[in-house]
């Protein structure tokens, strides 16, 4: 146990740095952010889960009100509550709702993370910036045990797992509840993402994302 503790403490600046500020577009956006909302997190946010998890979910990145605002992913905002509540539904979760870092919420085999970890202007990170963070994805996913799923929320998310195994993105075309294998035997499952917008025009429906955590579960026996 103590020799998984320090492997993890050793890989995780590899996966994520609190520190980064290699974006200065999003970097300079934060700290904007910060000067109006001085109670949020306004950091790159850090992934969030079971360190041994054979489930990641990529999301696509901070929310304003959400992850940004907590410093959880997924975590205050609309993003997450059809995420959490199947996450719960499914055993992944011990609540079914995420609010705070201080709610006492627990995830088993699952981590959740994102293709760029900093809160980008109108939700809308440019290319160069999904490339620059790329790197941590790629390390992030080394660390999955074998037979791991990856969960990618939307298409860019999609791609950046794609990037992240140096996979040309025409290699498996992005469609909900579809699985692709990868390099590593790892599987890639996609889905529409869980945005307000998705679910109110019904895009993404209840059911359509609980079946998406069926096949995952066929994928982990």
């Amino acid at each position: 146990m103590i020799i998984e503790i320090i492997r993890w403490e050793m890989l995780s600046k590899l996966v994520f740095d609190q520190s980064c500020k290699k974006c200065f577009r999003l970097d300079r956006f934060l700290t904007e952010v910060k000067k109006k909302y001085p109670n949020y997190h306004a950091h790159p946010v850090a992934p969030f889960g079971d360190e041994n998890a054979k489930l990641l979910i990529v999301g696509l990145a901070p929310g304003m009100h959400g992850a940004n605002a907590t410093g959880r992913p997924f975590t205050g905002d609309y993003a997450g509550l059809l995420l959490y509540e199947n996450l719960f539904k499914f055993g992944y979760s011990n609540q079914k709702r995420s609010i705070s870092l201080d709610d006492r919420l627990n995830l088993t085999n699952c981590r959740i993370t994102n293709a760029v970890k900093c809160l980008p202007p109108k939700n809308k990170p440019t290319g160069a910036e999904i490339n620059q963070c790329n790197h941590f994805l790629s390390e992030e996913i080394k660390v999955l045990p074998d037979k791991a799923v990856i969960l990618v929320l939307g298409n860019i998310a999609h791609q950046s797992v794609l990037k992240a195994y140096g996979l040309k993105l025409s290699t498996v075309k992005f469609g909900h509840n579809k699985e692709f294998e990868l390099p590593d035997g790892k599987r890639l499952v996609s889905s529409y993402h869980c945005s307000r917008y998705n679910v109110q025009t019904k895009r993404l429906t209840k059911e359509m994302f609980s079946d998406v955590f069926i096949t995952i579960q066929g994928l982990m026996k």
